[in-house]
């Protein structure tokens, strides 16, 4: 991995895009809790137009939920790709899930709200086929949780540990960002576009190899290493990307459409 400076490739007349948006930390600045985060009104009315100069082609990558997701994104209905690939909903409105035994989400939301009550200020977030250990408002207990998290998975191999922003994620083994977006490339109207994902997290950097391997363009937003090959330095500077995205767009349409 290498530091990235300020830079993001700009868009070409003659190609066709597909854009792939991380949610929190990137199109929402991230919150001491994850309930208090939102989207502007003005960045989702640019995720709306570009949307319609990509023919549907933008879509949420998210460690999310999908209900969630859609709140954060009301009034707009996008493709979404959830708990970081293990949902996902298509440009037709298919969703598909990765299920985890009911016996195994039993015995982990259990357990786990047991462990944490014992670490005030963390908290769990159950999501069905994946769990997240939050402890942003008790960073000194990073260690006893990420210890928990490794004991879940000596427990439980068919879940893999995810770390990102003061948070550990219990996911199904194979669930990624990057598959997600691959999953999403092969079909329309994202297929045969050349990919735009932009992300802020650890969890984003699976969705940063898939896209350059497609040469494509991938974004990462804020400090830190990254296999990102084009920076943002923070939420705000994304605002200002996707309105120039946005705008890129529209003047490539009506150039077209003159010539």
């Amino acid at each position: 991995m290498t530091t990235q400076t300020d830079f993001v490739p700009p868009l070409q007349a003659d190609t066709r895009y597909a854009f792939f948006f991380d949610v929190d930390g990137t199109l929402a600045a991230i919150k001491p809790r994850p309930d208090e985060v939102s989207i502007p009104a003005q960045a989702l009315d640019d995720l709306k137009r570009l949307a319609h100069r990509c023919e549907g082609a933008v879509a949420l990558i998210s460690g999310r939920p999908i209900d969630q997701l859609d709140a954060l994104a009301s009034p707009l209905v996008l493709p979404m790709a959830g708990v970081h690939g293990a949902e996902r909903r298509d440009s037709e409105g298919h969703i598909t899930r990765i299920a985890l035994d009911p016996d195994t989400v039993r015995t982990l939301n259990r357990e786990l709200t047991s462990a944490l009550a014992a670490l005030p200020g963390t908290t769990l977030e159950s999501k069905g086929m994946a769990f997240a250990l939050h402890y942003r408002q008790a960073p000194e207990h990073q260690q006893a949780v990420e210890q928990l998290a490794e004991a879940c998975i000596a427990r439980f191999p068919e879940l893999v540990q995810q770390p990102g922003k003061c948070v550990v994620e219990l996911k199904p083994r194979g669930v990624n960002k990057g598959a997600a977006i691959d999953d999403f490339m092969q079909q329309p109207p994202f297929a045969g576009r050349v990919p735009v994902f932009i992300g802020d997290d650890l969890t984003d950097e699976a969705g940063f190899t898939t896209v350059n391997a497609l040469d494509g363009i991938s974004i990462k937003v804020g400090a830190g290493p990254s296999n990102a090959r084009g920076h943002l330095s923070d939420v705000a500077a994304v605002y200002v990307w996707l309105e120039q995205a946005r705008l890129k767009l529209d003047e490539d349409v009506l150039t077209s459409e003159r010539s």
